[in-house]
């Protein structure tokens, strides 16, 4: 996983260490179901993908967009932000064993599994600023009714006595 931060020594032979902290551009983004968080540059396993090695995707899902310190997030995405990746390759990840057993019944059950994967590239992230569109005034205007109520008394219903238990004698 890449750092937020990228640290440069400056002289340090003199006065200590000095750092300089380069705020890094990232993003949070759906990728076939998945969220991920990328930068530029960075490698990404995601599940299999259709389409063909060395390829272009764009990602338009873009759920949190961090630029130099300031913040934006959709709801639920972003409109006009898009990743842009390149497809590396096409690969099977480790294999994962899944081993079922029942104590004392004599049951076993072995099973291996690897999943597809795809390896891509992220080459950039892009904001557009989406377009507004400029909103219609309508006005609606309601018939104001009077609504008169009248308070209505019900009866009270007296609750009948409870049942008394039989003793029973031996």
């Amino acid at each position: 996983m890449q750092n937020k931060y990228l640290i440069v020594y400056l002289r340090p032979e003199k006065s200590g260490l000095k750092f300089i902290k380069q705020f890094v551009m990232y993003a949070i983004v759906e990728i076939a179901g998945q969220q991920f968080k990328v930068s530029k540059d960075l490698k990404v396993y995601v599940h299999r993908l259709t389409n063909e090695e060395g390829t272009k995707v764009s990602f338009d899902k873009v759920y949190l967009l961090d630029d130099n310190g300031s913040i934006t997030i959709g709801a639920p995405a972003i409109e006009g932000a898009s990743v842009e990746a390149k497809v590396l390759q096409h690969l099977k990840g480790d294999k994962v064993i899944v081993f079922k057993k029942k104590r004392r019944k004599g049951y076993k059950k072995r099973n291996g599994h690897r999943q597809y994967l795809t390896q891509i590239v992220i080459e950039g992230i892009s904001v557009s600023a989406p377009k507004k569109v400029a909103a219609k005034k309508e006005t609606i205007e309601i018939a104001k009714e009077e609504v008169t109520t009248e308070e209505v008394v019900a009866p009270k219903v007296k609750k009948a006595p409870k049942a008394k238990k039989e003793e029973t004698q031996e």
